[in-house]
């Protein structure tokens, strides 16, 4: 429907502060993983199963507004239904071990990853920069395949893996979350705003 992009964009500018957030989570967890002496891989992983689930919970509303607005709403839906999953099964499987865990949250990465490059293209004709997103998408798409092909590379090498991958994360989001809260009130105009991931 003619429009219905940029009607997206507008009520993502309005809730551009939960972009913000999302991204402010991410940052806040790669920190943590960072400096947080002597954490395991699997406490780290029951962490990023947490950020996960926040996240499906986002994108839930990025869905709602997708519907709303008439725009294609589905790979918002299945973003966020598999972030709720990935997060829920971290906490309802405690006895799953780590490699387990990190084939999860692989797969959830390249499914979300490529659901925001589905998401960018949706939005294209309604912004501009959507290569934003596009590279956030690839980034997490390139995350998962990492920890496939890399499951043993050792408890530090993955730990720095996933806390690098949730800082370029977070301040990407950071970015789009600013971009949004410029386009607040301009009617979407000019919008590099591929924050069009409060869902991820």
């Amino acid at each position: 429907m003619v429009g219905a992009p940029a009607a997206l964009i507008e009520d993502l500018a309005r809730a551009w502060w939960l972009v913000a957030l999302r991204g402010a989570l991410a940052i806040a967890f790669a920190v943590l993983a960072f400096f947080w002496p002597g954490v395991t891989v699997t406490v780290l992983l029951l962490l990023f199963g947490a950020y996960a689930l926040v996240d499906g919970i986002f994108a839930v509303g990025a869905t709602i507004n997708a519907i709303r607005t008439q725009s294609r709403w589905w790979p918002f839906l299945v973003e966020a239904l598999l972030g709720i999953g990935v997060g829920a099964a971290t906490f309802l499987w405690p006895g799953v071990t780590a490699l387990a865990l990190l084939y999860l949250i692989a797969a959830w990465a390249i499914a979300t990853g490529i659901f925001e490059i589905l998401a960018a293209i949706e939005l294209r004709k309604a912004i501009e920069g959507e290569w934003m997103l596009i590279v956030a998408g690839a980034l997490s798409v390139v995350f998962g395949l990492l920890l496939i092909f890399f499951p043993g590379a050792g408890a530090l090498a993955v730990l720095w893996m996933i806390a690098a991958y949730a800082l370029l994360f977070g301040i990407l989001l950071l970015v789009l979350a600013f971009r949004l809260r410029g386009l607040k009130g301009a009617g979407g105009a000019a919008a590099p705003a591929p924050g069009a991931a409060p869902a991820l």
